[in-house]
Order: C-alpha cells, then sequence, then structure tokens
C-alpha cells in the first residue's frame, strides 16, 4: 500500500518561508511524480506543483512561479516544497498525492492518483 506522510506546514508572516516534505512509502516503482494541491478555505483545490522521481520533471502553478520550488531526493523517495515570499493569499491546506509510473508530471488534474498525504496546514498572516 502506498503511504504518504506530509509535514512542515506552520504559521509565518508574509515574506516569510516554509518548507514542506512528502515522504512516500510502500512501493517499488521508481518511475512516479508527486503533486502538491492545496485548498484555501471555501475555494476549490489548486495544483501548485509537481516533480517527478528524481527531479526530472517539474511544474509549477502560475501562482508560485518564482517563489516556490519543487525539488525530490530519490533515496528517500521525498518531494520538498520550498516556499519563499509567501503571501496571505497563500494560506491553505496543503496536500501531496503520488501518482505511479509517470517520467513526466501529469499534465492536468484528470488523473486518478495512488495516494493522497494527511495535509499539513500552511497559514500566511499579513
Amino acid at each position: 500500500e502506498v503511504q504518504l506522510q506530509a509535514s512542515g506546514g506552520g504559521l509565518v508572516q508574509a515574506g516569510g518561508s516554509l518548507s514542506l516534505s512528502c515522504t512516500a512509502s510502500g512501493f517499488r516503482n521508481r518511475d512516479y511524480a508527486i503533486v502538491w494541491f492545496r485548498q484555501a478555505p471555501g475555494k476549490g483545490r489548486e495544483r501548485v506543483s509537481c516533480v517527478t522521481n528524481g527531479g526530472g520533471s517539474t511544474s509549477a502553478a502560475d501562482s508560485v512561479k518564482g517563489r516556490f520550488t519543487i525539488s525530490s531526493d530519490s533515496p528517500k523517495n521525498t518531494a520538498y516544497l520550498q516556499m519563499n515570499d509567501l503571501k496571505p493569499e497563500d494560506t491553505a491546506v496543503y496536500y501531496c498525492a503520488l501518482i505511479l509510473g509517470w517520467i513526466t508530471c501529469p499534465p492536468d488534474e484528470s488523473y486518478e492518483y495512488d495516494s493522497w498525504g494527511q495535509g499539513t496546514l500552511v497559514t500566511v498572516s499579513s
């Protein structure tokens, strides 16, 4: 069973930084992508960023480009989301999800993910 453990959320002032991590376990397939989503109160889910195992493929939403950086530590099966210059509108619960069998980031959200993390709250105060 594929399992994801997300961590790293918290409270930060606008302009500050936070780093999220998502560690995957319970599978052997070396081809996979980890995608970070977020959901703000009263809003729909938004895809934030994606990375494939080893970092060969990445993607980011326009809303976070230039501020968020995603990376992959292959031996640890862990994806990191470094969030800089945080804004109040970044406040949300952040979820990571894993999809097996991909060597590029899925082009959209229409695919079924193999596992979801439990979510971690990021709060950015103004």
